[in-house]
């Protein structure tokens, strides 16, 4: 009903509830870091940066743009229509569903919601029952910023999610694994609904010979160990040769001993595993190929060391599903070539990263493999720029968002003419009865012409 009514539409009204997520950013600041320090034991310095920082950026990003991004778009015009108005309408869809995971439980689902405000949707916002803190401390509070008539907060587990997928939406944001991402699409498919998934992958991470060993240890440490591994861009396997895995360990041990401290168990800069399934499962792949650094577990705490896994086969538990934790395995691969094989025989994944001091390396691994995204000697940091699509492809996701891009995932664009009601002349070329001379003459207005062709008159 308050979908119908237009409410949603104005720019004045859009503005004011991007403005309130900017007050529940700043307001919960303190609430935001606890829930995820108590779901998860997210150090508050990583919490800040992804659940606070990035989002605010997006927010303002939003609002400085938003009068811009929202105008029609006037597109070019036949010599037909040359005294008309052509041009494309930001419709909004209308009732719009976002789906969010647990390892970023703020971020994401608000940067999906600021695109689906911006674009003058009505919101239902579904949060990880995983994150159970974040969860309440969303469905309790973010109801206080936002008007209560259009955005709304669903908390539910699996059972009640299938519910809520029966209703009719009017599009779908779901971020979270494929498996389930193939659950929402069924259910979209039933209404015909339209979808973006955000779903993860095995990100492989190749390392060539020639590079600076420290500078990739600590590069690949910080992405693979950030928030404990629960990062759907972590770089998930490292692709190398035999020589550079000898190179890596004592660089990547030094790298860990140097963020972490001799016990990462006591750092606080070094997060927990957000639940006793996910825990399990994940101590169940340390007994592929050898444990070179790390291992320790500790059930009690969920607690699970940064880890490398030395010589891992393809065959292994590790190279069969998505890591999601402080587990870092190292194939050996003979060359670059041989590496880009080994990616190009799997899904496409979220991110592909690839270190080397030849830019010619890095550029054949981005020209020679498919991917939501890419990075060359980094990791991670290529989702922190707004100006950049982030997504998937394939297995690894549909669509893209972050900035402007996700402002244009949430209006449809709609095609619009509007034309001069006067000079009906100019029309009788197409009506009955129909002659050569018409078709000549509605093909020299209408035809399209490729550039650099001339006619001879």
């Amino acid at each position: 009903a308050a979908w119908l009514s237009g409410k949603t539409r104005p720019m004045e009204y859009r503005v004011a509830q991007l403005e309130a997520l900017g007050r529940f950013l700043d307001e919960k600041k303190q609430d935001i870091l606890e829930a995820t320090a108590l779901d998860m034991g997210k150090p508050s310095f990583e919490a800040y940066f992804t659940e606070i920082l990035l989002c605010k950026n997006e927010l303002n990003n939003t609002l400085n743009n938003l009068s811009h991004w929202m105008k029609d778009e006037h597109v070019d015009k036949n010599l037909v229509t040359q005294l008309d108005s052509a041009f494309i309408r930001k419709d909004p869809y209308g009732v719009v569903l976002i789906i969010a995971p647990w390892n970023y439980p703020i971020h994401l689902f608000l940067v999906p919601l600021i695109g689906a405000i911006a674009a003058g949707n009505c919101v239902i916002v579904k949060p990880s029952e995983t994150s159970k803190n974040t969860e309440r401390l969303v469905a309790e509070v973010l109801t206080c910023y936002l008007d209560n008539d259009c955005f709304a907060v669903v908390t539910a587990g699996m059972q009640e999610t299938t519910r809520l997928l029966e209703n009719k939406f009017d599009y779908i944001f779901f971020t979270g694994s494929p498996s389930v991402g193939r659950i929402i699409m069924t259910a979209a498919a039933k209404h015909l609904t339209p979808v973006t998934l955000e779903l993860g992958g095995k990100n492989p991470c190749y390392v060539s010979d020639i590079c600076d060993v420290q500078n990739v240890a600590r590069r690949v440490a910080w992405g693979r160990f950030f928030n404990a591994g629960q990062t759907c861009i972590a770089p998930d396997y490292v692709l190398c040769s035999v020589e550079m895995q000898e190179k890596l360990m004592p660089a990547l041990r030094e790298a860990i001993t140097e963020f972490f401290g001799s016990n990462p168990q006591e750092s606080p800069d070094f997060g927990r595993i957000v639940g006793d399934k996910q825990f399990r499962r994940i101590q169940a792949l340390l007994c592929s190929g050898r444990v070179a650094i790390g291992g320790q577990t500790d059930e009690k705490e969920r607690y699970i060391a940064p880890t490398v896994l030395a010589d891992v086969l393809p065959s292994d538990p590790a190279m069969q599903e998505e890591i999601f934790g402080p587990i870092l395995p190292i194939v050996v691969v003979a060359s670059m070539d041989e590496a880009i094989d080994f990616i190009n025989a799997r899904p496409p994944p979220l991110a592909i990263y690839a270190f080397s001091c030849d830019s010619k390396v890095v550029n054949q691994v981005l020209e020679r493999t498919s991917s939501g995204g890419f990075c060359g000697n980094d990791t991670l940091m290529h989702v922190t720029l707004t100006s950049l699509p982030f997504g998937g492809i394939g297995n690894s996701g549909l669509g893209k968002y972050h900035g402007k891009f996700t402002f244009d995932t949430f209006p449809r664009l709609r095609g619009c003419l509007h034309r001069n009601m006067g000079l009906e002349a100019l029309n009788a070329l197409r009506y009955p009865p129909y002659s050569q001379q018409k078709l000549g003459m509605l093909t020299a207005t209408f035809e399209i012409k490729r550039k650099g062709m001339c006619t001879l008159l």
